[in-house]
């Protein structure tokens, strides 16, 4: 008997099914256009739009995810991310900055300086608090500024919901102390509460004065505990020596107003080795970090997170780095069992990898979508040319192309200017003129080290609390690195000052 054939309406003779198309990006905006690019073009990092460029990272990512899930759930969390200068540091802080606001966090976020420190007895410590505050994010005001807001957001929705069941001012002013109750098991929780009170206060009689003095008082804008107490009535103000106490009572604070807790990010720890020379300066700002790691360790401290990046030499350097402390040493001392295949993100530390050249591919097509604004991104630079122009960067770079894609990645932006300004030009001419620039000194650690609280200059023991040079912006360590092996090319000669 003969088989009966199958006809195209038979389900054997029906097409294989097509694979799922990728998915179509968000589009850009104008305004996260224009920051990506200006902010790229300048070497700095959009504070928008990270989205659209971001690659890699995936398992450090998910690591810091998991430290903001624990934050939701009343633990503490605290890391230290190292890498590089120009390795994504600062990229990899604001992208966690936007996953926490997603989450319904509060971000406070800061660089350190050297007038800005997490210890000083001038004024320093609350300068970096007052930052953090002026810089305090949350996802209805995610460019900073959101402290009036989360203020005045629960006191509207408290006087609503008690005012709504025919309560009065009076109900509400005691229900706001009865649920800042436990804040006064903080140190200065009392003062804390009393401000916040005073502030429903001066929203109830419209008195803008007094809300306006609550926020200064809570933004550490007070320098005189007289005038503080002749605003508000109380007799504290945030200084030096309390800034940390407070960021625990504003993570407190934090979960009472309906937010699942405090994220502090820190950035440019390198500050606090390459331009601190007073050695005792140094070991009282990382006797300050040591607080913080052991709350947090520990689980002293409930709905908050510290997140700091630093550079390897900030960190391993045991003349002038972190490890120069030695309980700090020990608490940030990496995983001996993990290698460059055997990875461990569960201490303190994290490293960010470098990125491979396919993700360097898929970065600078990224780009080149967010700068077409719209456009098919073939018109703007073909594929080829992306290929050519990162064979271009490790002909005169090397591995550093993708290991700091900071002058890649600003030299590929000026291309594209280049382009969208001259049509005529042609891409493969342009590529052979472009020529390794020296990139510009490290806001960080550029200069002579500083120190306006301790003695004008005294050098530490051994001879390293001297001038910062300029040979020593990239490498940090106070010792010079060895020279690499081989013959030296033209860039290490070029690179090589007294």
């Amino acid at each position: 008997m003969s088989e009966t054939p199958h006809t195209p309406d038979s389900p054997a003779a029906s097409p294989a099914p097509h694979p799922a198309a990728p998915p179509t990006p968000p589009p850009v905006t104008q305004r996260e256009r224009s920051a990506i690019l200006g902010s790229l073009a300048a070497g700095v990092v959009p504070s928008i739009g990270l989205h659209h460029i971001q690659v890699g990272r995936k398992d450090e990512i998910n690591a810091l995810l998991g430290d903001v899930q624990r934050i939701e759930q009343d633990a503490a969390a605290v890391r230290v991310v190292v890498g590089q200068y120009g390795s994504g540091k600062t990229f990899f802080l604001n992208l966690l900055r936007a996953v926490a606001l997603e989450r319904r966090l509060v971000v406070a976020q800061a660089d350190i300086t050297t007038e800005r420190r997490l210890q000083g007895t001038t004024g320093y410590a609350r300068a970096l608090y007052a930052e953090l505050m002026r810089n305090l994010a949350t996802r209805a005001r995610p460019d900073g500024g959101g402290l009036a807001n989360l203020v005045e957001r629960w006191i509207g929705d408290l006087a609503y919901e008690i005012t709504a069941a025919g309560g009065t001012d009076e109900d509400v002013a005691k229900q706001a102390h009865d649920r800042l109750a436990p804040l006064q098991d903080l140190v200065a929780g009392y003062d804390f509460a009393h401000v916040v009170t005073q502030y429903y206060k001066g929203h109830a009689a419209h008195d803008q004065a007094m809300c306006e003095n609550a926020i200064r008082w809570l933004r550490a804008e007070y320098s005189t505990k007289t005038e503080a107490r002749e605003d508000l009535g109380v007799r504290t103000i945030i200084d030096d020596a309390s800034m940390y106490d407070y960021l625990k009572l504003m993570a407190a604070f934090a979960r009472v107003a309906g937010y699942r807790g405090l994220l502090v990010l820190v950035d440019e720890l390198a500050v606090l080795s390459h331009r601190l020379n007073n050695k005792t300066a140094r070991d009282r700002n990382y006797e300050a970090i040591l607080r913080i790691v052991n709350d947090c360790l520990q689980g002293s401290v409930q709905g908050l997170g510290f997140v700091f990046a630093a550079t390897d030499e900030c960190l391993e350097d045991k003349r002038r780095g972190l490890y120069s402390y030695p309980a700090l040493a020990q608490r940030l001392q990496r995983n001996r069992f993990a290698t460059d295949d055997l990875v461990d993100l569960g201490g303190p530390v994290v490293t960010l990898k470098s990125l491979t050249e396919e993700e360097c591919f898929v970065m600078l097509t990224n780009i080149r979508r967010v700068h077409a604004g719209g456009r098919p991104p073939a018109e703007v630079l073909p594929d080829e040319a992306i290929v050519a122009y990162l064979q271009d960067c490790n002909r005169r770079m090397g591995a550093k192309s993708f290991q700091t894609p900071r002058e890649t990645v600003r030299d590929f932006v000026g291309l594209l200017s280049i382009l969208e300004q001259n049509p005529g030009a042609d891409w493969r001419r342009i590529l052979g003129t472009i020529t390794t620039s020296q990139a510009a000194p490290d806001p960080a650690t550029a200069g002579p080290g500083v120190d306006e609280e301790d003695a004008p200059f005294e050098a530490d023991a051994g001879g390293d609390g001297g001038v910062q040079q300029g040979g020593g912006v990239q490498g940090g360590a106070a010792t010079p690195a060895p020279p690499p092996s081989g013959p030296a090319g033209d860039d290490d000669l070029a690179s090589f000052k007294l």
